[in-house]
């Protein structure tokens, strides 16, 4: 059983021989093969060689297209400044305006991250598709309108602007979609969607304005026959009865969410990843540690479950400390 297939069993709910392994790697993986974020972040090459050479000596089973959260505001018209140590900034294209005829459109044929991140898709599915699972990423609605106006902006339209909220994430739902299906072209079997800041809103905003847009677009993926997976960063539990109705296959889990509960709220099949805290449980913590936390959150809400920290392993994580959280749990039935 080769690491893709562990991969699928498990969301299939199928037995494996062991628990599949993907963490979020990227700016340790491009210090790793000693190139820095900024590289990482605009040149695909960068990406791939980072992450393989990871997956090669770390020993997990998804191969991550993941750089930033900008991809899509840079063809939006937002202006990118790459770091060397740390993710790339951007402006807001409509932090003085909600006129969105200021804003270019994205298209993944000529849009240049866009390109970018589809090159690495399509490089990985060339040299390693068959062998691991390779996952894409798009900006989730939410997150995508608070990038293009500014998170502070786009929470006080929130409150005094509604029908501008749901056109801006009209907008962004739009170009996530395209984004997601032109991934799964060049051969991505698993689409992420980052929402980071949906975990902001009350349940009641989510319900009404957030929710509904997800919906559409993990339905979008679905139809290609690829594999949706939702990551919201921070406290997720006053969101769960809402993400319950999502039709997701997997859900990575922050480290201040109880996972007993995310599985008592979804259904049954949906595969739980996380949900180690990465500053002090991988970064800071030991080999032992996490090899325990990751048995006993496994034994806390059973299968489905894939093993993985709460987000991103920090840069400065100890290589023993990713090599334990990457060493093989066995499957219980």
């Amino acid at each position: 059983m080769n690491s893709r297939q562990r991969y699928e069993n498990i969301i299939k709910g199928k037995e494996v021989d062991f628990l599949p392994r993907i963490p979020i790697l990227m700016q340790f993986a491009a210090e790793y093969i000693g190139s820095n974020y900024g590289e990482f972040a605009s040149d695909y090459s960068v990406l791939v060689e980072a992450n393989h050479r990871c997956i090669t000596d770390f020993d997990f089973d998804q191969l991550s297209a993941i750089s930033d959260s900008y991809r899509e505001t840079s063809a939006f018209g937002g202006e990118i400044s790459y770091q060397s140590d740390g993710a790339p900034r951007c402006t807001a294209p409509l932090a003085e305006t909600k006129d969105l005829s200021f804003l270019q459109k994205p298209d993944p044929v000529t849009s240049e991250r866009l390109v970018d991140r589809i090159q690495a898709v399509e490089t990985y599915k060339k040299r390693f598709g068959n062998e691991y699972s390779i996952l894409g990423w798009v900006e989730g609605p939410a997150a995508e309108a608070g990038d293009l106006r500014g998170i502070n902006n786009f929470l006080m339209d929130s409150v005094d602007d509604e029908e501008f909220v749901d056109e801006l994430m009209d907008l962004s739902l739009e170009t996530a979609i395209g984004f997601a299906q032109a991934q799964v072209r060049a051969g991505a079997d698993t689409i992420g969607i980052g929402d980071a800041v949906a975990s902001l809103f009350s349940p009641a905003m989510y319900e009404r304005h957030i929710l509904p847009r997800e919906e559409k677009l993990c339905e979008s993926i679905r139809q290609t026959g690829a594999y949706v997976k939702l990551h919201i960063c921070g406290n997720i539990t006053h969101l769960l009865p809402g993400i319950a109705r999502l039709p997701i296959d997997i859900i990575d889990v922050d480290h201040m969410v109880d996972l007993e509960k995310v599985r008592k709220t979804l259904p049954d099949h949906i595969v739980i990843t996380g949900n180690i805290d990465p500053v002090k449980g991988v970064m800071q913590g030991t080999p032992a540690a996490i090899r325990d936390q990751i048995i006993d959150d496994y034994h806390k809400v059973g299968n489905p479950f894939m093993v993985n920290a709460g987000c991103e392993i920090p840069s400065q994580t100890p290589p023993e400390n990713l090599h334990a959280l990457c060493k093989p749990i066995p499957y219980e039935s």
